[in-house]
């Protein structure tokens, strides 16, 4: 198992010619994720979608929302509370300012139990701008990722995502490696991903 200590050094999980992931437990304190949890499992308006798999429609096994960053400030946002989006660009500046990076879009992922997931992928590259990283803000309780290269034979990389820590996956890690939270029958809290990305301007 895969873990930090609060406030330990960054973690390099990959490192290499074909991108860059880092796992950097404590980027918030205890109180500090408690509070953007609460913030943003009562003040956003999680939305249910179904997706075509295997030749049917199914739920997607999680709650979503997402928003745009880079509208001014004051600025009244459909589908969530005012406090809730002061809270989520407070946080981004924080992120963009860790990561070096212009973060203008948030995708949020609901995981109500341990019957909520997410199959492994990559980011759709296309949708992103080149060469900026994407990072992931983990709130409420711990779920396992797994990092699976795309080459056939190596050993997936698990890292267990505490409430606070932060995971930033380069651009080129998308090329070649997926990442994935299975389902799991162990008794799990709730948790939030906040997932920070540069996207092209409208």
């Amino acid at each position: 198992m895969t873990q930090l200590g609060l406030f330990d050094a960054p973690l390099s999980l990959i490192e290499s010619e074909r991108g860059h992931v880092t796992y950097l437990a404590g980027l918030l304190s205890p109180v500090q994720a408690e509070m953007y949890f609460s913030a943003f499992h009562d003040g956003i308006d999680w939305h249910s979608q179904r997706r075509v798999m295997y030749e049917r429609e199914v739920d997607v096994p999680r709650l979503t929302a997402h928003f745009r960053l880079d509208r001014e400030a004051g600025h009244a946002v459909d589908g969530i509370t005012e406090k809730a989006h002061e809270i989520l660009r407070d946080v981004a500046g924080r992120v963009s300012e860790e990561v070096h990076a212009p973060f203008n879009s948030v995708g949020l992922n609901f995981y109500r139990n341990g019957n909520d997931s997410v199959a492994p992928h990559n980011d759709r590259l296309q949708e992103l701008v080149a060469g900026e990283p994407i990072a992931l803000l983990s709130l409420g309780a711990t779920r396992r990722m797994l990092i699976r290269s795309k080459r056939v034979g190596e050993p997936a990389i698990p890292i267990d995502l505490a409430a606070g820590s932060l995971l930033v996956m380069s651009y080129a890690s998308q090329h070649h490696f997926t990442h994935g939270i299975a389902k799991t029958r162990a008794p799990v809290g709730p948790r939030i991903s906040v997932a920070f990305r540069v996207r092209p301007t409208e």
